[in-house]
């Protein structure tokens, strides 16, 4: 038998030990979810419960193999029989058995986000909708609109006015295909991952005999990460444990990040609503920060007035109060993030026990490039590193053939963002170019132009527009900022963003981040001689011994369940965290905090807060930031008070 009492903490061990009904467990951050997840599901056995009763929903299948291997570990018996995993992998496995009540043969196929995409586009060929043309969204972003309307059970037309605005006046397209793609996956026997869990539900609400017995099959229904769940995922256990309501819930609402991927905030919120008899637990004791980084994390989430109210403590002994840097500007915080990472891996820390963390992906831009001159190894966990994003190597193609006519692979890039130009078309119309002294001046000639293949003389038409008009600035005025910006609003870039990428809004501010960055770069050879410099230096870093040893750089988002000893949350300043534009969102400003609380309780043993005081845009000079509101709100104490939740260093440039 398990020892519970002496190897839970009290929280924990209530837990482990209530006997059923509707339980929401309310687990902090670093306070032992898992842990105690896995002996609830063990002490279940333990009592007698039969392990094919058992479902254990979670976010991750490694997450539901570890916890089940603990468990067998813990009872030193099988455990195979429990159904875990994420709740798409459970909605396949049901399916598989009931898909002839759907509509579906039992050998239906699943497609990845790739195979939609294609039947996406094969739907528009059937309604002869030319994917190529532009100002129309590519296959990728009519999927991942559908995807949302399913996810969040929302009208399509609500999601295009919402997150697609500009293609609004497509609505009645859109819905066309949306409508032939329903069709083609059901003529190709086949589900995208959104059917898996949409068909789920709908088995279980048209089919009465069919939830009575699921019901009676999985008697104890656990799910993880509850904050993280969407409308369907809610419905289907609450549908399942609706026979004998043995459902616990285990999440955090104070790390409920992730609106913009459909999840419900409202499903853990207003979980005692729906089970007005639920037993409340919350489990407060953290394992992973010192006492004052969780007084700061405290002190912010309270804020908040759509919550649980709950209070971290700390196990660990006192530490170091955290730290918030004031910087003249962007590049003293890189240098400063930098330097105090130097000396941290000089006093022995590994490079893999700290972190950057940050709101926004262009946020990073000056400390990849003062890491990559300082020879720091560095991890990017929130994507590729910022200049080797597609959407900056498109703008960069068009200076770089500005400044170097012959640039072949410039010109490749550049050209097939045109419609009708492809791979081949582009060889051919290279082939001819290349021979010319100068191919810039070649192709604005207008005997290319006739000359062309004629599928793409369209496509170079609006190529050869935009890039007249970068010829007609001034020789003095053909900057990064000003390239951008007239490749925005006048060349179609815009455009083209919006066509292509889901986040093209998050796309165009990384864009307009890049020109204010470029200002500090006399010319546009300069700033592309640094660029190409940065990258090569990148791939050539040392893939030796310290490969694995890495500091990591990453997203909020990206954060979430990660923690590391030294952490640093740059662009601590209002407009940047909170992002502007999430503020704009309902909820947005409590969803903001929630990600601030999230940054700070990634950190164990240091954590530092950085800002900018001034900041540079192309279009309004030099402004003037103030730290964040989720700073200041916290900050009004006594300087001589202990409890104090920062220290304040302040780095500028002697005036």
């Amino acid at each position: 038998m398990i020892a519970y009492e002496k190897e839970l903490n009290p929280e924990q061990y209530c837990v482990v030990m209530e006997e059923g009904g509707p339980i929401l467990v309310l687990a902090g951050a670093g306070s032992g979810k898992t842990r105690t997840l896995t002996y609830r599901v063990a002490r279940l056995l333990e009592d007698g419960a039969p392990p094919e009763r058992i479902l254990l929903a979670t976010f991750t299948n490694k997450a539901a193999r570890s916890m089940l291997s603990r468990v067998e570990t813990l009872v030193n018996s099988y455990t195979g029989k429990i159904m875990g995993g994420t709740f798409h992998s459970i909605a396949h496995r049901i399916l598989r058995s009931y898909a002839l009540l759907l509509g579906y043969s039992r050998s239906f196929s699943i497609v990845d986000a790739e195979d939609a995409r294609q039947i996406v586009a094969q739907s528009m060929n059937d309604l002869h909708i030319d994917a190529r043309l532009s100002k129309f969204p590519k296959s990728a972003i009519l999927a991942e609109m559908v995807s949302l309307a399913v996810n969040t059970e929302s009208a399509l037309e609500d999601v295009v006015e919402s997150r697609f605005p500009f293609f609004l006046h497509l609505t009645q397209e859109i819905h066309a295909i949306a409508r032939r793609y329903e069709q083609k996956k059901k003529e190709l026997n086949v589900m995208d991952f959104d059917d898996l869990l949409a068909n789920f539900r709908r088995l279980l609400r048209d089919h009465p005999d069919v939830l009575q017995t699921l019901s009676q099959r999985f008697q104890h229904v656990l799910v993880d990460e509850y904050q993280d769940t969407n409308v369907l995922q809610a419905d289907i256990v609450d549908l399942i444990a609706s026979g004998h309501r043995n459902l616990m819930v285990v999440g955090d609402d104070s790390q409920s990040i992730y609106s913009f991927r459909g999840a419900n905030f409202e499903n853990i919120l207003y979980f005692p609503k729906r089970y007005p008899d639920c037993k409340i637990f919350k489990l407060e004791t953290n394992y992973r920060s010192t006492p004052e980084i969780l007084h700061l994390a405290n002190l912010s989430i309270n804020q908040n007035e759509n919550q649980f109210s709950k209070v971290l403590h700390a196990v660990r002994d006192r530490g170091t109060r955290p730290i918030l840097v004031s910087a003249q500007n962007v590049l003293k915080q890189a240098d400063f993030v930098a330097q105090r990472i130097s000396e941290l891996a000089r006093a022995g820390v590994a490079f893999g026990d700290m972190a950057v963390l940050y709101r926004a992906h262009y946020h990073s831009m000056e400390v990849q490039m003062e890491m990559v001159r300082r020879d720091i190894p560095f991890d990017i966990r929130s994507g590729i590193r910022f200049f080797e994003q597609g959407h900056v190597k498109d703008v960069t193609s068009y200076m770089r053939v500005l400044v170097r006519p012959d640039d072949e692979l410039a010109w490749r890039r550049l050209m097939m963002m045109y419609p009708r130009i492809g791979k081949v078309t582009f060889k051919k119309i290279w082939d001819r170019l290349s021979r010319q002294e100068n191919p810039l001046e070649a192709l604005l000639a207008e005997s290319f132009l006739k000359t062309a293949p004629k599928p793409a003389q369209a496509g170079l038409g609006q190529c050869r527009k935009t890039l007249q008009a970068l010829l007609s600035l001034e020789v003095s005025d053909r900057t990064p900022g000003k390239i951008i910006n007239l490749l925005l609003h006048q060349g179609g870039y815009r455009t083209h963003l919006q066509d292509t990428y889901s986040d093209a809004a998050g796309r165009e501010e990384d864009l307009i981040q890049l020109g204010n960055f470029s200002s500090r770069f006399e010319t546009m050879e300069d700033f592309l001689n640094e660029l190409a410099l940065l990258t090569n230096m990148s791939k050539e870093e040392d893939v030796g011994e310290r490969q694995g040893d890495r500091v990591i750089l990453s997203t909020i988002h990206q954060a979430k369940g990660l923690e590391w000893s030294y952490v640093f949350i740059i662009g601590c300043a209002d407009g940047m965290i909170p992002l502007q534009r999430a503020l704009r969102e309902p909820g947005g400003e409590e969803e903001e905090r929630r990600l601030f609380y999230v940054a700070v309780t990634r950190a164990r043993d240091q954590l530092y807060l950085s800002y900018p005081v001034l900041d540079y845009s192309r279009s309004a000079g030099t402004l003037m930031l103030s730290s964040s509101r989720f700073v200041d709100e916290i900050a009004p104490l006594s300087p001589q008070d202990e409890q104090r939740p920062f220290e304040q260093w302040a780095l500028f440039d002697d005036v």
